[in-house]
C-alpha cells in the first residue's frame, strides 16, 4: 500500500484514467464493428452513418489510447470498404 499522500493520489488517478481508457477503447471497437456489420449488410446509408460515428470515436481516441497513425489507418480502411460498396 502507498506510504505517501502523493502516491495514494497517483493510485486513484491511475485507476480513473484506466477506467476512462477502457471505456474509450470499448466504444471504438463497438462503433467499428457496427460500421462493418452495416457495410456487410449492403445498406449504404446505414453504413455511411455508422462509419461517420466510428470515425468520430476513433479520432477522439487518437493520441490518447492509440497512436495517431493507427487511427488514420483504421479510418482509411473503413472509408475504402464503403467506397467499394458502390
Amino acid at each position: 500500500m502507498a506510504n505517501h499522500k502523493s502516491s495514494e493520489k497517483r493510485i486513484l488517478v491511475t485507476a480513473k484514467k484506466n477506467a476512462i481508457n477502457t471505456a474509450r477503447r470499448s466504444a471504438v471497437k463497438t462503433a467499428t464493428k457496427k460500421a462493418l456489420v452495416a457495410i456487410e449488410s449492403g445498406d449504404r446509408v446505414a453504413a455511411t452513418t455508422a462509419a461517420r460515428n466510428a470515425e468520430s470515436k476513433i479520432m477522439k481516441s487518437a493520441g490518447k489510447i492509440m497512436p495517431k497513425k493507427r487511427a488514420a489507418r483504421k479510418i482509411s480502411r473503413l472509408a475504402k470498404k464503403i467506397s467499394k460498396m458502390a
